[in-house]
Parts: C-alpha cells; sequence; structure tokens
C-alpha cells in the first residue's frame, strides 16, 4: 500500500504542537523534509496571516497554491518538489522579496514578474532554455540576486559565456549564480 501524502492542514498542526506558537502569530514556518511528504498546498495555509517566511521545501508538491492570506510572507522556500509553473504567486505581489524555488520543473519566468518587490530569485537546476524567458526578468526592478545555473540554456552556453550575457542582458542585477558582479561603472 502506497503512503498518502501528509496534508498542509496536518504538517501545519504538527509544527504548532512542536513549536509551541498559535499559527497566526507565527512568522517563520518552515515544512520542509515532511514524510510522507506534502503533495497539495491549499486554503489551509490562509491561517498563517502573520508569517514572513515559509518553507516547503522538499516536498512532492505541484502546484503553487493557498497563499492569499499571507499578506506577510516576504519569503517563500519550495526548492525541490515537483512545480512545472510558477502561477498562483499573484497574491504575493507587494510582499514577496525572495523566492527559493530550484530543483523543480520549471521553464517560464512568467509567475514571478509581477512580484514588485523580489530581490532574490533562486531558481537552479529547472527548465529555463531561452534567452526570452531570461530578458523578461528585467520587468521586476527589485531583482538584484539571481540563481539560474543548472538551467538548459546556461549548461549549454558554458560558465563564462553564460555569465557574460547574462550580465550585459540584465544590468540591474548585481549577484550572478552566487558570484558579484563587477561592471566598468562600478570602478
Amino acid at each position: 500500500m502506497a503512503n498518502k501524502g501528509t496534508t498542509i492542514k496536518a504538517a501545519l498542526a504538527e509544527w504548532q504542537e512542536q513549536n509551541k506558537i498559535e499559527l497566526s502569530k507565527a512568522t517563520k514556518v518552515e515544512l520542509q523534509f515532511r514524510w510522507p511528504p506534502i503533495e497539495k498546498m491549499d486554503n489551509s495555509l490562509s491561517v498563517l496571516t502573520n508569517c514572513e517566511l515559509l518553507s516547503l521545501s522538499t516536498n512532492c508538491i505541484e502546484k503553487i497554491n493557498g497563499l492569499a492570506n499571507l499578506k506577510n510572507l516576504k519569503i517563500l522556500a519550495l526548492g525541490r518538489n515537483n512545480i512545472k509553473s510558477l502561477s498562483g504567486l499573484d497574491s504575493l505581489a507587494d510582499t514577496l522579496e525572495e523566492l527559493w524555488i530550484s530543483y523543480n520543473y520549471i521553464d517560464k519566468v512568467k509567475g514571478v514578474l509581477g512580484l514588485h518587490k523580489l530581490k532574490v530569485l533562486y531558481m537552479s537546476h529547472n527548465n529555463i532554455e531561452s534567452w526570452s524567458e531570461v530578458v523578461k526578468l528585467n520587468t521586476l526592478e527589485s531583482l538584484q540576486d539571481l540563481i539560474l545555473k543548472g538551467n538548459p540554456l546556461p549548461e549549454a552556453l558554458g560558465e563564462k559565456a553564460w555569465q557574460t550575457e547574462c550580465i550585459n542582458k540584465l544590468p540591474k542585477i548585481s549577484i550572478l549564480d552566487g558570484i558579484p558582479i563587477i561592471r566598468d561603472s562600478d570602478i
């Protein structure tokens, strides 16, 4: 008999029991590495009204969902899941500053383009394979720190060519793949 995934509701109840903090007052909630893994994000997350950091990394989540009431969320960690699309982030447009979504199956950046305050996007080891997707990140006025290594595009170009081209195409970022960018204008 196959294990049924852990529900968000059950994971939150377990987290509250272990941490002795009322969910509505919690500012940092970490639900990563659940066994059996969480498979679905849902509206059970809506109780996290004061949450600033939510980690659901290393589970089996396929879709981003249930974030509408998280009006204080600044950091969302969804790395090492089964996510194929960045849709479901719209409600975080005015608060989310960091999105950690490496090791998923994402090939389009569309879902992050409305995140006005996004400063950090860690999106290594996904399926980004075209410059047209990378260049769209220029619409993110606040983006400073970007990780895309391990995607098909940077892997195909090679590290040096990737860095040079990406720095030219994304003039606002200051850190690429963990390395601070020094531009001629900085010297």
